[in-house]
């Protein structure tokens, strides 16, 4: 048998080679949006410019998965592996962490103490990144147990930077005020991009962007600040780029970065997950960041 399997949701937004090399458990998050199902397009983002194009007002509704859809990973992984790494959606926007909690306590008590649940405070990218944190931890053979603990030390230095080029699925869904989504959308027209990041958690306004019209200036501005600032120029840096169907800016943003920036390795660039992708809308753009070794 082998050691230790990783089980995590589709919100990491890994790419299927990664998911595939690793043999990662990916567990579905639920979308309802009836209205997109008739729409035209290769992924939810195509889709939801459909719908915008023939005025149909709607929002999809998210759900976590149920603790059955993760007792029913953890049980199949149980066939070939010892122990088992649940990394989820940060706690503080979804239930899945709970989900994955409560799946681990149907198990037979000796199954329970094999089951390791780690909140990754994140989601995207950066809840990517500490799964690849993971994956090298348990590449030198370290133990369950002590990934763990170390993870715990390395999901604080996980930063996550995203923005938004529509404020309106935010507004939609009620994650954002009407008010704050058009003082988003006046900024915007003058140039001035906020920047939202991950803060214990949560997703708070870390910054104003100037002069920053275009998505990939302006995150590359922040990520730029922010290497100057904790001085990690000449440290190993690992990223992750993830976007709503907009390859073009995520390729300008990689440019960019590997340009200026010889120390950092992007590890991947990809669309991101429907769940995030509902509230988040069309030509989203992220950077998840991270100093490794």
């Amino acid at each position: 048998m082998e050691k230790i399997s990783i089980i995590t949701e589709e919100t990491a937004d890994l790419p299927q080679e990664i998911i595939e090399k690793y043999k990662i458990v990916i567990v579905p998050a639920k979308l309802d949006w009836p209205d997109l199902d008739n729409m035209p397009g290769e992924n939810i983002f195509q889709k939801m410019r459909e719908l915008d194009k023939k005025g149909i007002k709607s929002f999809g509704k998210t759900s976590q998965p149920s603790p059955k859809a993760y007792l029913d990973r953890y049980k199949e992984q149980f066939a070939r592996f010892e122990k088992i790494i649940c990394i989820s959606l940060t706690s503080k926007l979804s239930g899945s962490y709970n989900s994955a909690i409560q799946a681990k306590s149907f198990l037979e008590k000796e199954k329970q103490k094999d089951v390791f649940v780690v909140d990754s405070l994140n989601a995207s990218g950066g809840q990517a990144l500490v799964i690849l944190k993971a994956i090298d931890l348990i590449n030198i053979n370290k133990k369950a147990e002590e990934i763990v603990e170390e993870l715990e030390k390395f999901i604080p230095r996980a930063h996550f930077f995203v923005m938004f080029e529509n404020p309106k699925w935010l507004e939609a869904s009620g994650r954002i005020s009407h008010l704050v989504a058009s003082l988003m959308r006046r900024l915007a027209g003058a140039g001035i991009r906020p920047v939202l990041a991950f803060k214990k958690g949560v997703l708070v306004p870390a910054g104003l962007k100037s002069k920053a019209k275009k998505l990939p200036i302006a995150i590359f501005k922040q990520f730029e600040d922010k290497i100057k600032k904790l001085k990690l120029r000449n440290k190993k840096i690992r990223a992750v780029i993830t976007h709503g169907d907009d390859t073009e800016s995520a390729e300008e943003l990689k440019e960019m970065i590997e340009k200026e920036f010889k120390n950092v390795e992007i590890a991947f660039i990809n669309i991101i997950n429907n769940v995030v992708g509902a509230p988040t809308g069309p030509n989203t753009l992220a950077l998840a960041w991270c100093e490794i070794g």
